[in-house]
């Protein structure tokens, strides 16, 4: 069993839905080691809930934390092989350790980009997930969008849901998408309806 496309997993906080993902064959699973997050996580609660998972790759996701802190962290988690954060420079500070780097962009940041920080990007091999604060994706958007994704890898995290994921996919010729995990209502019971609705419709038959 495979998914159609590329998938990342923002902010995991438990053990449901992180096996759930993994058993799925989503790409990657993040978890936030930003203080400030309100999805964070300590290195002890990746440790447990990582402990259990198999075949996926782990993600430590930052959004402002400086070098020092991020290494700090990773010198307790080695099970990490990517890195997200919002800074190029750090991205790339990390990239030079092994990490694989993902850079977090809101759609005006990207339209702010100039070409020489494109051509940076397709060179250093980052990928993008873009997260708006809105739900939403305009049209400007989509045409930049498509443009963009000749160029770079994007991780389209907004304005997906089970309706148009297909159809998103296939016109802007994403290299993937991102969504954010559910929260624990008690042990062993999230609530990721949505989630799980489009990884099931992006599910690839044997």
């Amino acid at each position: 069993m495979a998914l159609r496309t590329f998938v990342k997993i923002n902010g995991i906080t438990n053990l449901t839905d992180a096996r759930y993902c993994s058993g799925m064959y989503v790409n990657l699973l993040g978890f936030s080691f930003e203080n400030q997050s309100d999805r964070f996580i300590s290195p002890d609660t990746f440790k447990e809930i990582s402990g259990w998972l198999s075949g996926v790759d782990f993600v430590a996701e930052f959004d402002s934390a400086n070098s020092e802190s991020i290494q700090n962290i990773l010198d307790q988690l080695p099970e990490i092989t990517w890195i997200e954060h919002k800074n190029i420079d750090t991205l790339l500070h990390f990239k030079e350790k092994g990490l694989q780097p993902i850079l977090k962009l809101s759609s005006l940041e990207l339209q702010e980009f100039s070409q020489d920080t494109l051509s940076q990007l397709k060179d250093s091999e980052i990928l993008i997930h873009l997260a708006n604060d809105q739900n939403a994706i305009e049209e400007e958007e989509n045409k930049l969008l498509l443009a963009l994704s000749k160029e770079i890898k994007i991780l389209l995290g907004t304005g997906i849901n089970s309706s148009n994921v297909e159809r998103k996919l296939d016109e802007l010729r994403l290299f993937g998408i991102a969504m954010t995990g559910g929260d624990e209502i008690k042990p062993g019971l999230t609530d990721f309806n949505e989630l799980a609705d489009i990884l099931e419709i992006l599910e690839l038959e044997d």
